[in-house]
């Protein structure tokens, strides 16, 4: 087989997707800040540069009829199924500038790699921007990822940003045609499997001074607004034990999530983000508190019993004080299960690069999620410093994307072997 990536080589590729990071950093819609949503003239800049550096490695490009870039590296036989590689090139507002573009910058090395020797595998490799991950403008997540897997309800067409553009008119601006984004949706027979590269958005792998990790599964998750009715009354009238303190209820409540989610699977989190008390005087005992509950976990069944025991805990609180409490879940999504095959093809090159692996789950949600629903899916984590993500402050090494970069390349490479399927 053909000589693998030299750490030199990927020192240089490394230095060069660091480069291409700062070039897409700098479209954007906020001057000073980093910004870039769904069929934005932004979203057109940086899908027009993607493809000419796709089109450098001897792809063939185009852009689908959702806006995703795509580029298509042949393999021995015309139309094999290919191996689909990629992230996202949307953002979040004042973003970082590696989230989803590093997946992205990091394919097309491995797609360098394969060109510069003049190296075809028996699968072709496709490289993909993915247009809305992120749901920042019309606050609809995947929008890239699900078009490509035919998951686009027909109501997305009418949601509307702060602006009140729909998402058609979106479309029509952008110079794509409303009718036409089912003509996104790839054929199962078409790909085999997909690979992405993410930073990890956590402090694990820095925690374990690792550059590199494998991921078991994206979280599924639960959101809820949850209720505690206490009564309202004087603050210097009531005596202490006569009182239906809400908020002391919820407080109570708060510290239990904290210490019964610490007791369990280690892989379990859970968040009280938002709260609200009411009346909100400063001399009113607080009659209603409203607050929410963010539950996260890499397996469906351990989540739900999670969830179960902290709204057990907040009925036994209100009954024990003489309030009520009641939720309402307001989002749900299972967990996705990366491919356990290409789970292992990733552990093998993370090996080789830095000498041992960790498998780890992903906490935030990615592309992968919508394309689990077609293919099999794997994902290698990138560390970022202190964890952080969604903030200008979002950083990475270039050693370490080196070292994602070979890895990368090896993961790829294993598809050339005989003795390894050609499909996932």
């Amino acid at each position: 087989m053909t000589a693998l990536l030299t750490a030199h080589a990927a020192e240089l590729a490394a230095a060069r997707v660091m480069a291409r990071c700062d070039e897409l950093a700098a479209i954007s819609a906020t001057p000073g800040e980093l910004t870039r949503v769904y069929l934005s003239p932004e979203h057109r800049r940086a899908n027009l540069l993607v493809g000419d550096w796709m089109r450098t490695l001897g792809m063939t490009v185009w852009q689908d009829s959702v806006g995703n870039i795509c580029g298509r590296y042949e393999g021995q036989t015309p139309g094999a199924p290919a191996l689909l590689l990629g992230s996202h090139l949307d953002t979040v507002r004042n973003a970082g500038r590696y989230d989803g573009m590093l997946g992205v910058l990091t394919a097309l090395e491995v797609v360098a790699h394969l060109h510069q020797q003049q190296r075809r595998l028996p699968i072709a490799v496709e490289v993909i921007g993915f247009a809305d991950e992120e749901g920042t403008r019309f606050s609809i997540a995947l929008l890239g990822s699900r078009g490509i897997t035919g998951q686009w309800p027909a109501d997305w067409l009418e949601r509307t940003d702060v602006e009140g553009i729909s998402v058609a008119q979106a479309l029509r601006d952008f110079g794509l045609d409303p009718a036409a984004v089912g003509e996104a949706r790839r054929a199962q027979s078409d790909i085999c499997g997909y690979l992405e590269v993410h930073i990890e958005q956590g402090p694990c792998l820095e925690a374990a001074d690792l550059a590199l990790g494998v991921v078991t599964a994206i979280n599924g998750a639960r959101r809820l607004n949850c209720t505690f009715t206490g009564e309202a009354g004087h603050a210097g009238t009531v005596p202490m034990g006569q009182r239906k303190d809400a908020l002391a209820a919820a407080a109570e409540w708060m510290v239990a999530v904290e210490a019964i989610t610490c007791a369990s699977d280690g892989h379990l989190v859970a968040t009280v983000g938002q709260i609200e008390s009411l009346p909100g005087a400063v001399n009113v005992i607080p009659g209603e508190v409203t607050l929410s509950l963010d539950v996260r976990g890499p397996e469906d069944g351990p989540l739900a019993v999670l969830l179960t025991q902290l709204l057990a805990q907040a009925n036994a609180i209100c009954a024990r004080r003489g309030l009520r409490f009641s939720s309402e879940e307001f989002y749900r999504i299972n967990a996705t299960e990366c491919d356990a095959n290409l789970q292992r093809r990733w552990q093998q090159s993370v090996v080789a690069a830095q000498g041992r692996s960790i498998a780890l789950p992903s906490g935030a949600g990615h592309d992968a999620i919508a394309l689990a629903a077609c293919w099999p899916v794997g994902m290698l984590f990138v560390r970022c410093d202190r964890g952080i993500s969604h903030h200008p402050a979002e950083a990475v090494s270039q050693a370490d994307v080196a070292l994602a970069i070979q890895a990368y390349c090896q993961t790829v490479a294993s598809w050339e072997f005989p003795d390894e399927p050609a499909t996932v």
